[in-house]
């Protein structure tokens, strides 16, 4: 008996273990964030996935809770008594009247254990099946956070293309605004033109400014995302959203991915296992328990001549009526186990239709970068022709103008397709279940 208590005394200890936290955050890595590192941050970082291990934490706790239903109980009391008693009411002859008062000292060391319970097994198996789905929430929720980081740093890292591309619009506008005022000095053009210049030089710088600003807040949010102090400088690497996303092709073999990976499919799994499990439970309260239970004492009327007596019984517990309590829990039990159903098939066609739809957005996302980065030659050209034009004279500072608007509209429809595309390959990694997944 001693060994069952110190091993109860271990488990409860390692469980308590277990639920005083996570530990410290992990660290950000060294060097600018890819957005791989960012999501994988985000995974780990993320407040949701905090508190869903939390949840978890809970779930462990529960099964030590069942687990003591069948493990050892022992305990010890120290008694005194100072009473009379009444002779008559035992009914022995020659013996009446009250005694005079007299003091009864007792020491007591009990302990008791449940040898045979299925209802007990089949309810530790539940809370175990418990702890399992609460580890596919922890998943799930890193997922989700995951997801964000990765968005976050997208926002950061369109800002600050945004940014790069405003200072390349202005080195521009400031390379055409010399040219018209070596123009308007030569005679070749006329003072509308330096003053469209000037405007349009005017208008970059301010967009400039609204840029930098917005990189300066997105930077922000990335650090909330992340959980680290909004002092604390992040830097994000270069453009790696275009490369490529090992996903299944096709979208039915992207379906079966997902099915198999998302853990939030899995945990709704698991939650009907757990039903199942506490039906089973019920059920078994139906068959005979055995348990036994005992006690060893000294006692006496003085401290200096205390006795010692014990008692040690074995009992079994047959349940033969409760009400028809346990029927309609059981009938409950089915009700739960009905409607986890519905939000298992539910959830099924939900993660078939994210995946289906993640593949088809990625495409597109994709040619929409091609596109976009044909335009962005196009109209790169087209500022160049109009430059030499106007140095040779036979065009205005209008055409000029017209095709630094064209180049800036091409370079942020650029910057907005590889954003998009990186938003569709996070949704990907989302949608198929490929965050956190040791088969990515």
């Amino acid at each position: 008996m001693r060994s069952l208590v110190l091993s109860g005394i271990l488990l409860a200890s390692a469980g308590a273990a277990r639920a005083q936290g996570a530990g410290p955050l992990p660290p950000l890595p060294p060097g600018p964030l890819s957005l791989t590192q960012t999501i994988e941050l985000g995974r780990v970082r993320g407040v949701q996935t905090a508190l869903a291990r939390s949840a978890e934490h809970l779930a462990e706790a529960r099964v030590g809770q069942r687990r003591a239903d069948l493990l050892p109980s022992v305990g010890a009391g120290l008694t005194y008594v100072r009473q009379t008693l009444n002779l008559e009411e035992f009914g022995l002859e020659g013996f009446s009247g009250i005694t005079d008062p007299f003091n009864v000292f007792r020491v007591q060391l009990r302990a008791s254990q449940s040898l045979i319970d299925p209802a007990a097994w089949a309810r530790l198996h539940a809370a175990k099946d418990s702890v399992l789905a609460a580890g596919l929430d922890v998943q799930t929720a890193g997922a989700l956070s995951g997801a964000a980081a990765g968005v976050a740093w997208l926002r950061v890292f369109s800002a600050e293309e945004t940014v790069r591309a405003r200072e390349a619009d202005s080195t521009v506008a400031g390379d055409l605004l010399e040219q018209a005022r070596r123009s308007l000095e030569a005679g070749v053009s006329a003072a509308i033109d330096l003053t469209r210049s000037r405007v349009n030089f005017g208008s970059v710088r301010s967009q400039l400014s609204v840029a930098r600003n917005a990189r300066d807040r997105a930077r922000l949010d990335l650090a909330q995302t992340l959980r680290v102090p909004p002092s604390q400088p992040i830097a994000i690497a270069a453009d790696t959203t275009l490369e490529p996303l090992p996903i299944p092709a096709g979208a039915d073999s992207a379906v079966a991915w997902a099915l198999a990976h998302r853990p939030e499919v899995a945990a709704e799994r698991q939650r009907l296992a757990v039903l199942n499990r506490a039906r089973r439970a019920i059920r078994a309260e139906y068959l005979p328990s055995l348990g036994a239970s005992g006690f060893v004492q000294t006692s006496g009327t003085h401290v200096d001549g205390l006795s010692r007596s014990w008692e040690v019984q074995l009992g079994i517990t047959v349940p033969i009526l409760d009400g028809f309590r346990r029927q309609y829990r059981s009938q409950e039990q089915g009700v739960r186990i009905e409607a986890q159903e519905i939000r298992l098939r539910d959830l099924t066609m939900q993660v078939e239709g994210e995946a289906r739809a993640a593949v088809l957005d990625l495409a597109s996302a994709r040619e929409q970068v091609e596109i976009a980065l044909e335009r962005e030659q196009l109209a790169t050209e087209e500022l160049r022709q109009a430059g030499d034009r106007f140095t040779a004279g036979v065009a205005g500072s209008l055409e000029t103008s017209s095709a630094q608007l064209n180049l800036t509209a091409a370079r942020d429809a650029l910057i907005q397709a590889r954003v998009a595309y990186g938003i569709a390959r996070v949704g990907a990694e989302r949608a198929l279940g490929m965050i956190g997944s040791a088969d990515k």
